[in-house]
């Protein structure tokens, strides 16, 4: 697809997004890199990043906001197996809480718009 694309996408790594990496290791270290011109999608495009968003109301990329809901209901799923484990660092409840707010996450990126 050319540069006409309108649609706003969500990044590949929709959990673990590339400017939530940088703004943690900006506030640790106070060091930040570049942000990427493009990157890749949900749905499998490069994008610029500035046609990117990880708020469900934003994405108007209909395989983006499905890729989106599977990639939180799967990491939900994982949060609560860690909780689950003997010796984490996380208890039940905080991997509940979190893998909660993920489900949240999956079905604003579930409901249409």
């Amino acid at each position: 697809m050319g540069g006409d694309d309108p649609h706003i996408h969500v990044e590949s790594k929709v959990v673990r997004g590339v400017a939530a990496v940088r703004n943690m290791m900006a506030s640790t270290f106070g060091l930040a890199g570049d942000l990427p011109s493009r990157i890749a999608t949900g749905c499998g495009l490069r994008a610029p990043y500035a046609m990117t968003s990880p708020r469900p109301e934003n994405v108007t990329c209909l395989a983006c906001r499905e890729y989106a809901r599977l990639e939180h209901l799967r990491f939900a799923d994982e949060l609560e197996r860690l909780g689950r484990i003997p010796g984490s660092t996380i208890s039940t409840d905080q991997a509940k809480l979190a893998a909660d707010r993920h489900r949240d996450l999956a079905k604003r990126f579930s409901a249409a718009e």
